[in-house]
């Protein structure tokens, strides 16, 4: 049967997240060419923006890979990739700052933080399992199967869409404290912003990737339970 719903639905969503994953990738390659004038690396400017915000206790280690930084809350780690940990550009401040932004929520105990965290492992098993629990039961006409595996997909959805203010606060953040301590002329600083802004869009995409889907499994239930 042609899947009408995930070519009107997903397809667009999966669209919108290709070209997100490129205007990433070629914004970042593009800032990470121009040097900050503090001739700063990202790991140097991570451990400057915690200390002028009060934040003990958090490592800064390299990771590998490219756009692969992250903040790990329950070690307590602030992880940042080749391309950020000891190089000098504007991108590089922008990220190691805005994975810092992740550091100061956790110390200030921002809610949608916390409340991703608690999502993670629920969000785990709804997308790894929820989908095909979904369609076991559709194929097996077992309806509390169906919405078993549809309850634990919600989850995973949920976790893409609480992730939405983490990310959007934590770029603002970075902005904030970039600017406050000045650690990047205005100019510079507009550059930072258009690297975040494009990140930003990669959560944008991924979040409706995820809601669309969950939307086509319930269309998908309802009208083969008619």
């Amino acid at each position: 049967m042609f899947d009408y719903y995930y070519l009107v639905l997903v397809v667009p969503a999966l669209i919108l997240s290709l070209i997100a994953q490129i205007l990433v990738k070629s914004t970042f390659a593009k800032y990470s060419k121009i040097p900050n004038s503090r001739q700063m690396p990202g790991r140097a400017a991570a451990a400057y923006l915690m200390k002028a915000n009060n934040i003990t206790g958090v490592a800064i280690e390299p990771v590998g890979g490219s756009l692969t930084d992250h903040y790990d809350p329950a070690h307590k780690v602030l992880r940042l990739s080749q391309p950020v940990y000891d190089q000098t550009s504007i991108a590089a401040v922008g990220v190691a700052a805005h994975e810092t932004g992740h550091a100061i929520q956790h110390a200030r105990s921002y809610g949608p933080l916390i409340l991703r965290g608690a999502l993670v492992p629920a969000a785990n098993i709804g997308s790894s399992i929820g989908p095909w629990l979904a369609v076991a039961g559709l194929v097996l006409s077992f309806p509390m199967l169906i919405n078993a595996g549809i309850i634990l997909f919600g989850a995973a959805v949920l976790f893409y869409v609480i992730t939405l203010p983490v990310e959007f606060n934590a770029s603002a953040r970075a902005i904030a404290v970039l600017r406050s301590n000045d650690i990047l002329t205005p100019e510079e600083l507009r550059g930072v912003k258009k690297v975040l802004s494009a990140a930003a869009l990669t959560y944008v995409a991924s979040a409706l990737t995820a809601l669309m889907s969950f939307l086509r499994l319930i269309l998908i239930s309802r009208g083969r339970r008619r």
